[in-house]
């Protein structure tokens, strides 16, 4: 229950911030133009905290549904206006005017991207090492010879750091076209080779799981005995006899040969009982074991209280910091927003081509278990996450669908060729459309959260 209200508070949290930039960038360059803003929302429905204040007495709320807000104009449209504040009113600004007022959400949301990547590379990311572990002979990286321990230096040229930085390049480059990948490695020796990855034949974005452990690129981790190295107090673990020391033999009968199988066993078990064997003194010793539940993120798993210390030493291989000067952070936060922004592009056009299957659109539920699991390991994390959901947002909110921004862009670029406005009825019979659209994109959401959390 504490990670879900954790994963929630976080959500929230960057739910927050979100909408509170990008409604602040509409609000920001209205003023700045003169035009009267009545209400600034973050949020929907029944205002939590309400404040008055300004010479054009602005309502500043905080609402009771968090996604979202809006920014309320003065506007000819929605109510009378006195004759003399009619200058001041949304509607009868000219083009460019209204133009520049809607594009500031979307633009603040990239701002906020910028700021946000460059905090983390001022900072210091830190991220897991590309080193391969073992590689399946039978997959693509087997058959293009890559080793254990090879540590993944570049794709098709672009450096690779981090694990997650390889996921992103690859996808990139899978998006562009299926030829093959040219990746460079250092070996567990140190020597540096090139390999050539085939990518399938078939889009990366319609297969099922992990795609880059499909094409045989694991992760490595150290492998070390299942021996308890320490135990928490009043768990499973201490209850059944445990002790520190203990090597775990068998469980159930099944042999246990690293601390990787055995913590595999026991999460699979919440609430089971266990006969469990330990050598113990130079003898084994049978216990009886039952663990414990505990709530994740990704579901209910069992929990002992016990850990190993053995790996320590080794962990360092698989840890990196990826850090720049201030002034470097600021053109890696350019770039990283700009690739990210066209990534998030591609995506979209592949899934309204068919070639992304649905599934890969997420909703708040899934957003709010990233959002927990980026906090509990850091700020870097955290912030990484929230460049990433800004950008999402502002893409979103650009896509030509009315009651999103980029449908008003879409009815300006209308009325630039036509030279008048679009009628009331013809926005009313959009925004019905694009309500539509969005309810269905919601449904289709939160159907493949429930999905994922289902297994």
């Amino acid at each position: 229950m504490s990670n879900i209200l954790f994963s929630a508070a976080a959500f929230i949290v960057a739910l927050g911030a979100l909408v509170t930039f990008h409604e602040f960038g509409h609000y920001w360059v209205a003023r700045r133009l003169n035009v009267k803003v009545l209400r600034f929302s973050v949020g929907f429905g029944r205002p939590l905290w309400r404040r008055v204040a300004g010479a054009d007495r602005t309502e500043y709320v905080i609402a009771a549904i968090p996604l979202g807000g809006y920014v309320k104009m003065l506007d000819e449209r929605e109510g009378p206006v006195a004759p003399q504040e009619r200058a001041r009113a949304f509607n009868t600004q000219s083009l460019p005017r209204r133009t520049a007022i809607v594009v500031a959400g979307p633009l603040f949301n990239f701002i906020l991207a910028i700021a946000a990547y460059w905090c983390t590379f001022v900072i210091g990311i830190n991220g897991i090492t590309p080193l391969l572990g073992e590689v399946d002979p039978q997959t693509a990286a087997g058959r293009a010879g890559f080793q254990q321990e090879d540590r993944i230096v570049s794709v098709n040229g672009e450096p690779t750091p981090t694990w997650s930085r390889v996921r992103i390049v690859i996808l990139e480059q899978a998006l562009d076209s299926d030829a093959p990948l040219l990746v460079q490695v250092q070996d567990a020796q140190g020597g540096t080779a090139t390999r050539t990855l085939p990518l399938p034949s078939r889009s990366l974005l319609k297969e099922e799981g992990d795609f880059i452990g499909e094409l045989g690129l694991v992760q490595w981790f150290p492998d070390v005995p299942p021996r308890i190295g320490g135990l928490l107090e009043d768990h499973a673990a201490a209850r059944a006899g445990i002790a520190v020391g203990d090597l775990v033999l068998r469980a159930d009968g099944t042999p246990i040969n690293t601390w990787r199988e055995w913590v595999t066993y026991v999460r699979g078990r919440p609430l089971q009982d266990i006969r469990l064997v330990v050598e113990r003194a130079g003898g084994e010793v049978e216990l009886q074991l039952r663990p414990g539940l505990k709530d994740t993120d990704a579901g209910q798993i069992g929990y002992i209280g016990a850990y190993e210390v053995e790996s320590r030493p080794l962990l360092a291989r698989m840890r990196t910091t990826v850090r720049y000067d201030p002034i470097e952070a600021a053109a890696q936060a350019l770039e990283r927003t700009w690739d990210m922004t066209t990534l998030t592009l591609r995506v979209l056009g592949k899934l309204l081509t068919g070639e992304a299957a649905l599934r890969n659109i997420s909703g708040p539920i899934t957003i709010a278990q990233y959002a927990g699991q980026t906090a509990s390991i850091g700020i870097d994390h955290y912030l990484n996450f929230l460049a990433l959901i800004s950008i999402s947002l502002g893409v979103l909110n650009l896509l030509p669908i009315p009651v999103l921004d980029g449908g008003h862009l879409l009815y300006f670029a209308m009325e630039a060729v036509t030279r008048k406005p679009i009628s009331e009825r013809v926005q009313m019979y959009g925004q019905q459309i694009g309500l539509m659209i969005l309810f269905g994109l919601m449904g289709l959401a939160f159907y493949n959260d429930i999905a994922r959390l289902m297994g």
